[in-house]
């Protein structure tokens, strides 16, 4: 699969299924997204692969209740990192992009791959934390649901999710988002 054809099948799909998650898919996922840029190439983000069933279930206590679908995956994916360990220009804190960037990479890894690998912000950083053992330093940027894309559609699913699973919600035209040369307001 092409980078162009595995941007255009990426979904953030709900309705999952169980796979198996071998410490193989967890190595190829990691070492792809340490490939992604990052600045002077400090590397500043972390993840943890929760995988195992207990540990799981631990995590979904952090999932707000419109994240509720996601006590299905087979996986979920802490990504986070600290300030100091990124460059630091004036105001501008560049982990957090850094992060944004890996995350993107093993996202289009799992796509390729055929796993839906969709992130939320819809959970507890704070309570993602304690059940980790990620140190209070560290700001977790998102968390990365992976699994199998079931043909049936979860009927946890709300009315909106639902509509989404069956088609990708609309995109912004070009000139909604996009400028030349300039930007041109609002």
């Amino acid at each position: 699969m092409e980078v162009i054809q595995a941007i255009h099948e990426r979904r953030a799909y709900r309705s999952l299924e169980p796979m198996e998650i071998a410490e193989e898919l967890i190595r190829d996922l990691a070492q792809n997204a340490q490939l992604a840029p990052s600045c002077f190439n400090n590397q500043p983000t972390r993840f943890v692969f929760v995988h195992e069933p207990e540990r799981l279930k631990n995590l979904h206590e952090a999932l707000s209740e419109g994240n509720k679908w996601a006590s299905v995956a087979s996986m979920i994916v802490a990504v986070f990192s600290r300030r100091e360990d990124d460059c630091l220009i004036k105001d501008r804190e560049y982990h957090q992009f850094d992060c944004g960037l890996a995350a993107a990479f093993l996202i289009l890894r799992a796509t390729e791959l055929g796993f839906v690998a969709h992130p939320i912000a819809g959970f507890s950083p704070r309570k993602t934390r304690e059940i980790l053992g990620i140190p209070e330093e560290y700001k977790v940027i998102t968390l990365i649901i992976v699994g199998k894309h079931a043909d049936k559609l979860s009927p946890i699913l709300s009315e909106e999710q639902a509509a989404w699973e069956k088609q990708r919600p609309a995109r912004k035209r070009f000139e909604e988002f996009a400028f030349l040369n300039q930007f041109k307001g609002e």
